[in-house]
């Protein structure tokens, strides 16, 4: 069985899969081959032995796929042994899907039958048909999220459609559930018409309680979430755009207290006005930030202009109110803060040293990050990226579960900006001041008091800002 090309492996491990005709070939002679091609066996297990022969699965770490190639072929020229398969253990992790649907409930009799289906179900669909709010109690809608894309901007690949996306919306439903215990469906749609999307999440919302829009090109992303707000009385929130903005803001406040500034003093370079660019600057001046300049592909973003994307016509209008011009080289003059959110290899040593002193650089553009820590990390005060292989990783997994474990839990209409600032304030105050440290300014995803903390500001937030439309009991 082979689960995928070479070419999709890297830094994985692999599962091959021998018959060997043990009269033939010492199992020493295979791990050896194995090795010499630079294989790094991490365990053998025995599926079947027989008088003369026997079949063993290995896996193996390899770098690439020029290592998986040289494996294959050293086995294939070993008498005694056939190649029975080999096995990307991802692509088996992805077999048949990564969730399912399972009762809460045994239906055992015909007594517990006619409760769950026909005929007392219908004493529970009268109850809703006589008072809609009801369903958030009586049905899977209280604790469950719709996980929606289009398939046009998926991780770091761009347009690859809505099958391909699936994989994505599965994991990200898992993760739901894992963190905050949110059930979440993934749904991709086969269209990227603003409007049909639109059109079919309104008609898909009474089964759920949240809308989590994700991977959708800008900028309909914008256009498609502001009108759904609006027009839908559950919460939506496209996470590629304000997760990334909550969990910035998070890691911002305590590289802010590492550096000794004020978030109300600071000049702040955004580089890359997308989805993402938009939302961290949206969050930035809600917390009080009154110097941001922003740069696309074409420089420095100046009111006047003329933009075609409306959402660049807004932050030009709302930022840069000195009227800086230029490049990014003119931006970063004097900067406290560089928020990139572009592409790897923009932002330069020499840029990062025209900075102020102290500088917080989040180079946070994957796969590869705009400088590498490495080459500025004796000249800055903190550092964060988007990897998980280096320190102050900025992670929308850190975000998403808890906002929308207190918004269906106080049932909000609505994740507002209140409601975001909360989420990234519950976030950094996981690192307590005898913790924190210029490498340690942002917990880690498994750290089980993130979702919790998340929760309790998210659900005072709705409440003060009147979107909640339940009061859990112990904010009564």
């Amino acid at each position: 069985m082979s689960t995928g090309s070479n070419q999709e492996l890297g830094g994985k491990s692999i599962i091959i899969r021998l018959d060997i005709d043990t009269e033939k070939m010492n199992f020493g002679m295979v791990t050896n081959a194995i090795s010499l091609t630079g294989g790094d066996i991490i365990a053998i297990d025995t599926i079947h032995i027989g008088p003369n022969s026997t079949t063993r699965d290995i896996t193996i770490n390899v770098k690439d796929a020029e290592d998986n190639r040289k494996i294959t072929e050293a086995i294939e020229r070993l008498q005694g042994v056939r190649l029975v398969h080999v096995s990307d253990r991802t692509f088996l992790m992805h077999l048949g899907g990564k969730i399912g649907i399972h009762p809460k409930v045994k239906i055992q009799n015909r007594d517990d039958l006619s409760r769950v289906y026909t005929p007392d179900v219908a004493r529970v669909c009268m109850a809703i048909h006589e008072d809609e709010q009801k369903a958030f109690s009586l049905t899977i809608r209280r604790n469950t999220v719709a996980v929606v894309s289009d398939g046009t901007a998926v991780l770091g690949l761009g347009d690859i459609g809505p099958k391909a996306a699936m994989p994505v919306m599965e994991g990200k439903a898992m993760l739901f559930k894992q963190f905050a215990d949110v059930d979440a469906y993934p749904i991709c749609l086969d269209t990227k018409d603003t409007e049909d999307i639109i059109k079919i999440i309104k008609a898909i919302s009474p089964s759920f309680g949240g809308i989590n829009l994700e991977d959708i090109s800008s900028p309909r992303c914008f256009e498609i979430e502001e009108r759904l707000r609006r027009e839908l009385d559950i919460p939506v929130f496209h996470d590629d755009q304000h997760g990334t903005a909550v969990v910035m803001y998070a890691g911002l406040i305590n590289a802010l207290k590492i550096a000794g500034k004020s978030i109300r003093d600071i000049k702040v370079v955004v580089c890359g006005v997308g989805a993402a660019g938009i939302a961290c600057t949206k969050i930035l001046l809600a917390a009080g930030v009154k110097d941001i300049i922003g740069l696309d592909r074409n420089g420095i973003l100046v009111k006047g202009n003329e933009y075609s994307n409306p959402m660049k016509r807004w932050f030009a209008e709302n930022t840069n109110t000195a009227g800086v011009s230029g490049t990014l080289q003119d931006a970063m003059r004097g900067a406290d803060v560089f928020i990139g959110l572009s592409s790897s290899g923009l932002l330069k040593r020499e840029d990062v040293l025209t900075m102020a002193s102290k500088p917080i650089v989040f180079a946070m553009a994957n796969p590869t990050p705009e400088i590498l820590p490495e080459e500025v990390d004796d000249i800055v005060a903190v550092m964060a990226t988007g990897r998980s292989d280096y320190p102050n990783q900025i992670n929308n997994v850190l975000c998403f579960p808890g906002i929308f474990r207190g918004a269906l839990d106080c049932r909000a209409t609505e994740i507002n900006e209140e409601m975001k600032l909360a989420a990234a304030e519950a976030i950094a105050s996981v690192i307590t001041e005898d913790k924190l440290d210029r490498l340690y300014i942002i917990p880690s995803v498994f750290d089980h008091k993130v979702v919790d903390l998340i929760r309790q500001r998210v659900i005072e937030a709705a409440i003060r800002t009147k979107v909640a439309r339940r009061i859990p009991k112990e904010y009564r």
